[in-house]
């Protein structure tokens, strides 16, 4: 551990119940220059009393831990010292639920860890829990960070007409979307795809970067908050008006069009070299190529850059595209490539996104007003 920071210095606390973790997560921190690890703790209340004293920038917290578990530590941290805190977790099916309550509660994101039967496998989180952190406290920097977070869902329901800036460009309807998000998009997907009517006009097809384990769990969370249909893709399955298909971990998600009218999920691990499985670059080049100018391309909050060719495909092919503006993504990372690539025919706020659908696809429900 540091002796202590530097004024350049992002300052973390580590809260992990073992010795081993703690360890090694402050090594993988320490390993950065620009971050300091100011403390560790081994429980939930010891967590609480260090970030009274040492005041870190950045927390990263234990899924599980015996006493006070990492979601209620979390809670507390909210109200109490509200401060970006990344949970560490592992891809077992009950921490993967508690994983999306905590991003529910406030947490800015978080980290798997890998289990295997000899070993507790950690080092290849370093660099992901490194750029975390730094997005994570240049984010709490923004005025508005906990404002945005602690905004309360909303119920399911249609958004509200709103005036737009510009009108949207004339064009033909599309008939299928395409979203693709990373880092604080549990929360944002959660916030407005549940808003969806039941019998929207087009299937949406969604690339969540996610570990193997939790956009099961996910989907099934978000199926239960709305009218819409929303689920994990399968392999060959039809794509059909009405579904939102969130591509499971681990594999590729494309869209195929077959004779007549069909429209045919695909899964596949290839191409290999890709920085995310799913990519959200594959999945969108693949609309671009079956619809062409009858697609959307929604880029949102998230870290790096890929979707970039996606929405480059899908708005060279003369469908329309749209990024999230930057004061409502969690990281403004992905729309912002987007955008000074100049591919981007809308930059809107996050609760606009699911208007732009419905005002695209030409939805219209007369019991509406």
């Amino acid at each position: 551990m540091s002796q202590g920071p530097n004024k350049s210095q992002i300052k973390v606390l580590i809260v992990d119940d073992s010795a081993f973790m703690r360890t090694a997560l402050s090594r993988m921190v320490a390993s950065d220059v620009g971050l300091c690890v100011v403390g560790t703790a081994a429980s939930g209340i010891e967590a609480l009393q260090k970030v009274a004293s040492l005041d870190p920038d950045v927390i990263t917290l234990d899924v599980e831990m015996p006493g006070i578990d990492g979601l209620e530590t979390l809670r507390r941290i909210m109200v109490q010292f509200p401060r970006p805190v990344i949970m560490v977790s592992s891809a077992t099916v009950h921490e993967a639920e508690i994983t999306l309550d905590t991003l529910e509660a406030g947490a800015f994101d978080y980290v798997p860890k890998h289990l295997s039967s000899t070993s507790l496998d950690v080092d290849h989180i370093r660099e992901d829990l490194v750029v975390k952190i730094k997005a994570a406290a240049e984010r709490r920097a923004a005025k508005d960070y906990f404002n945005l977070q602690r905004k309360p869902p909303r119920a399911a329901q249609l958004p509200a007409r709103q005036s737009l800036s510009s009108p949207l460009p004339l064009r033909v309807a599309p008939v299928i979307v395409a979203i693709g998000i990373s880092t604080g998009g549990p929360k944002a997907l959660q916030d407005i795809l549940p808003t969806l009517p039941k019998d929207l006009p087009v299937p949406i097809v969604v690339v969540q970067h996610m570990p193997s384990g939790f956009t099961a769990p996910f989907a099934e969370r978000l199926n239960k908050l709305g009218a819409i249909s929303i689920r994990e893709a399968a392999d060959r399955e039809s794509v059909r008006p009405g579904v939102v298909y969130l591509a499971p971990a681990g594999s590729h998600i494309t869209v195929e069009r077959t004779t007549g009218s069909r429209t045919m999920i695909r899964l596949s691990e290839k191409p290999e070299k890709q920085s995310h499985i799913p990519s959200i670059d594959v999945m969108m080049q693949s609309v671009a190529d079956a619809f062409g100018s009858l697609a959307m391309g929604i880029i949102m909050t998230g870290m790096g850059s890929d979707g970039t060719r996606g929405m480059e495909a899908i708005h060279h092919a003369g469908g329309l595209t749209v990024g999230q503006d930057e004061m409502s993504c969690a990281v403004y990372g992905m729309p912002r490539v987007c955008a000074e690539k100049g591919i981007l025919d809308r930059v809107v706020p996050l609760s606009q996104i699911p208007y732009e659908i419905l005002q695209a696809t030409g939805y219209r429900k007369t019991s509406i007003g």
